[in-house]
C-alpha cells in the first residue's frame, strides 16, 4: 500500500495529485488539516466517480488520532489510514451507489440514513447500520430538461414583460410630447368636448341597441 503523509493539506505538490476530481482539502482531517495519501483508496474512490458519472460529497476521509478521538470513533477506523470514506447520498440513489462501489472494489460499508451518508472502505468485507429506506422512484437522472413550449417559457414571458413595459414608457413619453406641441391647437375645442362626449354616448348606446335586436330577431326565427 503507498501512502504520504502531509503535515498539512496545502504542503501538496500539484505534481503528487492525480485525482481530478477531488482535492487535497476534501480529503485532509476536517479537523486537523493533516494528510494521509492512501493511492489505492483514493484510486477507488475516482473509479467510483468515474462509474457514477456524477459528483462525491465528502462528508469525511482522512481522520488523524487526535480528531478521530475527538470524533468518538472507531479505535481502529479505517478513516485512521485514509481508506474510508463518508460519502453523501444528497445526490445519489443510495442502492446504485452502494452496487457501483462494491464494483469498483470497497468493501467496508455502513449505512447512515439520519444523517445522509454511506460509509465506505477498502475492508475487510462487513457491512452496519440500517440500510437506507427505498424510495418510491428511483434517484432521478441528471438529463438536459424538457424543451419548454414556447409561449410557456418563464424568460419569454419575462422578456416579453420586459418588451411591452419598454414600449409602453416610449409611447407615454411620445403621447406627452405630442400633447405638449398640440396643447395651443386644442384649448379652442373644449368648450365642444362635452357635447362630443355626449355624441359618442348616444351612438355607443344605438349600438347596442342594434346589436340585441338583431340577436332577438335571430332568436325569434329560430323559434319558428
Amino acid at each position: 500500500m503507498t501512502t504520504t503523509f502531509y503535515d498539512h493539506w496545502r504542503d501538496v505538490s500539484e505534481s503528487n495529485w492525480r485525482w481530478p476530481n477531488f482535492s487535497p482539502a476534501e480529503i485532509a482531517c476536517r479537523g486537523t488539516g493533516k494528510l494521509l495519501i492512501n493511492e489505492p483508496a483514493l484510486d477507488r474512490l475516482q473509479a467510483l466517480r468515474d462509474r457514477l458519472g456524477k459528483p462525491l460529497i465528502v462528508r469525511s476521509a482522512y481522520r488523524s488520532p487526535e480528531h478521530n478521538r475527538a470524533v468518538r470513533g472507531a479505535t481502529r477506523s479505517k478513516h485512521l489510514d485514509g481508506a474510508a470514506f463518508d460519502i453523501a447520498m444528497t445526490n445519489h440513489d443510495p442502492v446504485a451507489f452502494e452496487t457501483a462501489a462494491r464494483e469498483v472494489g470497497f468493501l467496508g460499508f455502513g449505512f447512515y440514513p439520519r444523517s445522509g451518508f454511506i460509509h465506505v472502505d477498502l475492508g475487510p468485507a462487513r457491512q452496519w447500520g440500517e440500510r437506507f429506506p427505498v424510495r418510491e422512484s428511483a434517484f432521478a437522472a441528471e438529463t438536459p430538461p424538457a424543451r419548454e413550449v414556447l409561449a410557456d417559457s418563464r424568460s419569454m414571458k419575462g422578456g416579453g414583460a420586459a418588451g411591452v413595459a419598454t414600449l409602453g414608457a416610449a409611447g407615454v413619453e411620445v403621447a406627452q410630447q405630442v400633447l405638449a406641441e398640440t396643447q395651443e391647437a386644442i384649448l379652442p375645442l373644449v368648450p365642444y368636448l362635452d357635447t362630443l362626449r355626449w355624441v359618442l354616448i348616444a351612438v355607443a348606446l344605438g349600438g347596442i341597441a342594434v346589436t340585441i335586436y338583431a340577436r332577438l330577431d335571430d332568436w325569434k326565427r329560430r323559434q319558428r
